[in-house]
């Protein structure tokens, strides 16, 4: 045994913790035509009741050529009816994931409400034009952040990344416009199928999921949960 502050705590078993989901439930009748227009109901208000530090926090699974899978915590930046937009380095491990593996899975852990939105769908580059629009909208010191981060890749220190950074706050102080990065841009996801996960009480969670069909249109399932 170990009396390090660290060491496991019986009181904190992960099997023994148990929440009671008490919300409303979600019905069939309930939902709106189509899932981008449901979304933006669940996230109006996950953004307005103010339990949740980032609502639009939103866990990106990829995996490689050989299907090894990987996931991160990436910011919506953008949705409509064409898709769910994030931005990130082109030369990022995600990045390399869908070049080679377009597939990606989305997910919106709204714990406090005892809601989730999965989105499963094929992402694609934003065009460079809406990439820079969105770019020149960043705060300063992110843009720079864009230029001084090789991202996921092994670096020495985070002196080295403190140092690249202060190199390109000198050559592009506040105020100077900084360009885009070419290895950095957006991804949209198309989505192919949508699902809408409700907690309810005794684990009888409700869970409605749009699937897309050939004509364009969407086809709603309930899933047991």
């Amino acid at each position: 045994m170990t009396d390090r502050d660290d060491a496991f705590d019986p009181s904190l078993d992960p099997a023994a913790m148990r929440m009671q989901y008490r919300a409303e439930g979600l019905a069939e009748a309930d939902l709106a035509a189509t899932p981008v227009e449901q979304f933006a109901r669940w996230f109006k208000q996950a953004a307005t009741e103010g339990r949740l530090f980032e609502p639009n926090a939103m866990i990106v699974s990829t995996a490689d050529a050989e299907g090894r899978p990987s996931s991160r915590t990436v910011l919506l930046k953008h949705f409509d009816e064409q898709g769910f937009v994030f931005y990130t380095n082109y030369d990022s491990r995600k990045a390399h994931d869908l070049a080679s593996n377009p597939y990606v899975s989305l997910l919106f852990p709204w714990h406090p409400m005892a809601r989730q939105v999965i989105v499963t769908g094929v992402a694609r580059r934003t065009g460079r034009d809406e990439t820079a629009a969105y770019f020149r909208t960043r705060p300063h010191g992110s843009r720079l952040g864009a230029w001084a981060s090789a991202q996921s890749s092994v670096i020495a220190s985070r002196a080295d990344l403190e140092s690249a950074y202060a190199e390109l706050a000198a050559r592009y102080p506040e105020g100077e416009p900084v360009p885009v990065p070419a290895h950095w841009g957006g991804f949209r996801v198309a989505p192919q199928a949508v699902e809408f996960w409700q907690g309810r009480e005794n684990r009888l969670h409700d869970r409605l999921r749009y699937v897309a069909r050939a004509d364009g249109s969407w086809q709603v399932e309930r899933l047991s949960p």
